[in-house]
């Protein structure tokens, strides 16, 4: 996701981008855009491309992957509990 909005009202378009990239660096597509803070939130999304890229080996983050799950995209992400955050 890249921040996109004012100060204090941020906004965020869903970009296919390289792993090595920073978080507002460069991208390759702009696949759709999310904004929490308006009630519901927003959440815009190109079904299509998401697959393709999905199929090709796109990895989405957290965030994106339960976004992408609401919309029935993806199964819902699992998390695994390690051995750091049973004991803590």
């Amino acid at each position: 996701m890249r921040r996109t909005g004012a100060k204090k009202q941020p906004s965020y378009r869903v970009v296919v981008a390289e792993s090595t990239s920073p978080r507002d660096g460069t991208f390759l597509e702009i696949l759709g855009h999310y904004n929490p803070l308006t009630e519901p939130t927003t959440f815009e999304i190109k079904e299509d491309r998401v697959r393709e890229w999905l199929k090709n080996g796109a990895q989405p983050t957290d965030r994106v992957a339960r976004l992408l799950s609401s919309r029935g995209i993806i199964a819902a992400p699992t998390y695994v509990a390690t051995a750091a955050s049973a004991s803590a």
